[in-house]
Parts: C-alpha cells; structure tokens; sequence
C-alpha cells in the first residue's frame, strides 16, 4: 500500500530539494523502500490478531453479562465495555494501575495459574456506597484500603462476576474460576515473574455517573494449553460439532433455577374507580362470565400456562393442574401486554 505523506512531510521534502540537501531520486529511493517492522525480542508476541479477536468474543460476552448482573444487583444503570485488548509484560501491568486498588486474584482450574481482576477505586466505591443504600456517587476520589466489611461485600460481588466469566469461556474450556484473595497493593499480587508476558483486558466501566476501568491480566502460559482453540472460527465451529453441549447443560440449569411467580386467577371483571372507592364488607363484587364449575387461569408471570380447579389439599389452599395450554407466540406477548396497558 503506498504511503501517504502528510502536508509537513511534503513541505520538508520540497524544502530539502530547493535548499540541495536531497535529489528527486534520493526520495524516490526512499519512498520505495521496504517498511522494516521492529521486534522487540523481550516482548515477543505471543498470541496473533485472530487470538486477540478471539478473547475480546469472549470478554465481550463476559460484559453483556455482567452489565445485567450489576444492574439488577445495584439497581441502577451499569455499562461495560472492552476498551482493548494488549499484550504487556506483568511488570508492566502492575505499574499502570493506581495504589491502593481492587486485586483479586483468580484460580483458573483447570488451566495452570491464576488472573487477576482489577477493579479502579473509583468503581468499587460506588458500587459499596450503592449496596449501602446510597445513590453510588463519588463526590471525590477515594484512596484508602477496603475496611474488612466492604472488603467481605465486593467478594460477593466477584464471586457472582465469576459465574459470567465461566460462561463466557464455555466454548473453549470449561473453566472453573474462584476467587483467592483481595489484594489491595500490587507488589503484593505477584503472580508470576515480572518479565512474563500477560494478556490485559481492558473494559470501560460505569455505575451511574462513575466512570473508571476494569482490567483482567492473564498470564499468556496460563493460556497456553487452549492457545490453539482461541479463534473465531472455533467459536462458532463448537456448535456445529456438538462441543457446546455442556454449555447448553450449563446454560439450562442457570434458566431452570430463575425463581418464577405463579398466581391463580378465580376471576376478573371492570367496574369503575368510584365503586371500588364505596366498597364495604358483605359487598358482593360479581365476575362476568365465569362459572362456578368453570377452570380457573394459572399464570406464570403475565402469562397464562395452565387450567385448573381450586380445592383443598392437605388442610391447605390449592389448585389442581387440569390442562396445559401451548406456550405463547412472541406476537401473542406483545397483544397481551398491550392489552394490559
């Protein structure tokens, strides 16, 4: 590809020609050239452009998740986003990031070693001011240790964090992450040599109106052992091939765990507004078009799933099952939830 001279270049070089200090075929020389690209042989590059794309696919996911999972625990609004995706030495790693900070340090049974997952100051405070019942801003910029309370609340936080990452790395490994200790200083998070090459993930992260980094260095032999599953086309490949069953047995058993609201429904009816503010006791409030012998709604959520009747069982409130109605269309959904207002 020929390479394009910005405007100073052209007038250095028009410059050095007037003045003699270069000839029409001295540039010609050097623009035809050969680019030499510098390698730096203590800096060797481990992995290559489709690896690198391959672990942002991956930490890309792990933010989706975590963005929801943050949300519903904090209650307020969370974006993740991976800013990059670098290769750098452990020493250098640990020098870019502020004292004192958020380490923890991760097993990644089964592969050998452990990660780190660093979380900026100005991130973790707001999350434990919001966990605390407060509106999660930080008016100024906090630079203290965790007291053994906060310390105890972001372990929850990043144990829950860690059920998103082993999702997100389900297509390659089925990768068992837990979290070891939270250091707060990094000569104190050593977890190889400082001369050994690492993989740092970075992502954008903001909690209301705190915006900071969160950062995942890998130890490039920790990946070693799958470095050559890390592609794109093996992603999408392990579908194909049925090696994504256990994510999908994974991924079931999380959806069958979602706690679910189950309501009977004897009956409904419109009145209006001025009634309902004149009931009184013994008033008999009238359900058209149902009969006593008719089966009742049960609905699971918004939805409607099953028919029943009401009864007793075992001295207590229930309803028996008397048909299973097809689940809903998306299309149906929306018609019902626009009923609904």
């Amino acid at each position: 590809m020929t390479e394009v001279l910005s405007q100073d270049e052209i007038d250095q070089l028009l410059s050095a020609i007037s003045a003699g200090d270069t000839t029409i075929e001295d540039v010609s020389k050097t623009t035809t050239q050969k680019k030499i690209r510098i390698y730096d042989f203590k800096r060797p590059s481990k992995f290559s452009k489709d690896q690198q794309r391959a672990i942002r696919m991956i930490y890309d996911s792990f933010a989706r998740l975590s963005q929801t999972t943050l949300s519903a625990i904090l209650r307020a609004p969370v974006q993740f986003h991976v800013a990059s995706v670098d290769e750098l030495t452990f020493e250098e790693f640990t020098r870019s990031i502020p004292t004192p900070t958020t380490m923890a340090i991760i097993n990644m049974d089964p592969l050998k070693g452990s990660a780190i997952f660093e979380i900026d100051p100005a991130i973790t405070f707001a999350i434990i001011d919001r966990i605390f019942g407060g509106k999660g801003k930080t008016t100024q910029k906090i630079t203290r240790e965790l007291t053994d309370i906060e310390q105890a609340v972001m372990e929850n936080i990043i144990v829950k964090l860690l059920s998103n990452l082993r999702e997100s790395w389900a297509n390659y490994v089925d990768l068992r992450p837990r979290l070891g200790t939270i250091e707060v200083n990094p000569q104190f998070a050593t977890i190889i040599a400082p001369t050994q090459m690492t993989t740092l993930v970075t992502l954008e992260t903001k909690i209301g109106e705190n915006e900071g980094m969160s950062n995942f260095c890998i130890p490039a032999l920790t990946l070693d052992p799958i470095i050559g599953k890390l592609t794109p086309t093996y992603w999408f490949s392990s579908y194909r091939k049925g090696k994504g069953s256990e994510y999908f047995i994974y991924l079931k058993k999380r959806i069958e765990d979602i706690p679910l609201t189950i309501k009977a429904e004897l009956g409904s009816t419109k009145i209006r507004f001025g009634d309902v503010l004149d009931l009184k006791v013994d008033d008999i409030v009238a359900f058209h078009n149902v009969k006593v012998t008719d089966d009742i709604n049960i609905k699971v959520g918004n939805h409607t799933k099953f028919l029943g009747r009401p009864g007793i069982f075992d001295s207590k409130l229930s309803v028996q099952i008397t048909k299973v109605l097809e689940s809903p269309t998306f299309e149906d959904i929306l018609s019902e939830e626009e009923d609904n207002g």
